[in-house]
């Protein structure tokens, strides 16, 4: 009997090192594509990432329905593994380029004192951002690009405005809504203070970086949109290439879905469920993506909106 000590859930939360530590010729082949679609630019660096998962999607649905037989597993664990390993490796080095610098990055105490003020009530707990102070200060922070670096890897993706949050709560108006991949339900908190219907959810896969609040319902994007049938969906930053996104659109009590993203597509979202679902109208709300922050994030706030039945 082939037996294995890696599983489908451990590679698909495994670190780079121990991936890199694990499949050392994986590596190379996937380190090498890398180089090349970093130097032939964006296209091919969207690319390399959809080719990877492209690669892994049979092995992944094959997995599954062997039960994860171990035989099974050996087979597919490489190929996954180079899968975790392209969009992990593209996500340092989006990182690399947006602080500027490789290896510890730092604000400095003046710039890290008003980052603080602006963005955190306490800690690394998020408030709602005044836009027009924040316009004031963030020219001062003099190393703006290494702020995301920091945080990221406690979750944070992006801060919001109150004028954001105004916004939002206008396109969801009195709809039963929830937000999918919430982390640590920064947004729902918002969006609920605000007077917007909303529950947050998350699988809590990333209970190594974030704490989970109580409400913060622990449950799976699919079993949630079964389960609680809204009338409204936000997400923000969700994972490049995830699985639920087309569940969204394939809900049909769902009229809005509200995505909070990037504008460089192989960041976050899946883009290509946005393009090839046909119930929805949508656009990038322009307006609304410069009530995120902060501005050298590219964000793009995304509103769908079902079409009307004919």
């Amino acid at each position: 009997m082939v037996r294995t000590t890696l599983t489908l859930a451990s590679i698909d939360t495994a670190a780079l090192p121990d991936l890199m530590k694990q499949y050392p010729q994986v590596w190379e082949q996937v380190g090498e594509r890398l180089v090349r679609a970093t130097k032939e630019g964006p296209k091919s660096m969207e690319a390399f990432v959809r080719q990877a998962q492209a690669q892994a999607a049979p092995w992944r649905a094959r997995v599954k329905r062997s039960h994860h037989n171990p035989q099974v597993l050996v087979q597919a664990l490489p190929v996954l593994a180079a899968e975790r390993m392209a969009r992990l490796s593209m996500e340092q080095t989006l990182l690399a380029a947006a602080s500027g610098q490789t290896g510890r990055v730092s604000l400095g105490t003046w710039s890290g004192l008003i980052v603080q003020r602006l963005l955190f009530e306490r800690g690394l707990t998020r408030k709602p951002a005044s836009l027009s102070s924040f316009k004031f200060w963030w020219p001062l922070v003099t190393k703006k690009r290494a702020l995301m670096p920091l945080v990221q890897q406690r979750g944070i993706y992006c801060f919001y405005t109150r004028e954001l949050i105004a916004e939002l709560k206008t396109l969801l108006g009195d709809r039963k809504t929830v937000e999918l991949a919430a982390g640590d339900g920064t947004l729902s908190r918002f969006l609920s203070n605000a007077g917007v219907n909303i529950t947050a959810s998350d699988d809590q896969s990333w209970s190594h970086a974030v704490t989970y609040p109580a409400d913060v319902k622990k449950a799976d994007a699919v079993s949630v949109l079964e389960r609680d049938k809204p009338r409204a969906v936000v997400c923000s930053f969700p994972p490049p290439g995830n699985s639920f996104e087309k569940r969204v659109f394939g809900t049909t009590s769902v009229e809005r879905y509200l995505v909070i993203t990037s504008k460089h597509r192989f960041a976050a979202g899946d883009w290509s469920a946005y393009e090839q679902q046909t119930s929805f109208d949508w656009h990038v709300d322009e307006a609304l993506s410069k009530l995120v922050l902060p501005p050298e994030l590219d964000p793009a706030v995304l509103v769908f909106t079902r079409k009307p039945v004919s």
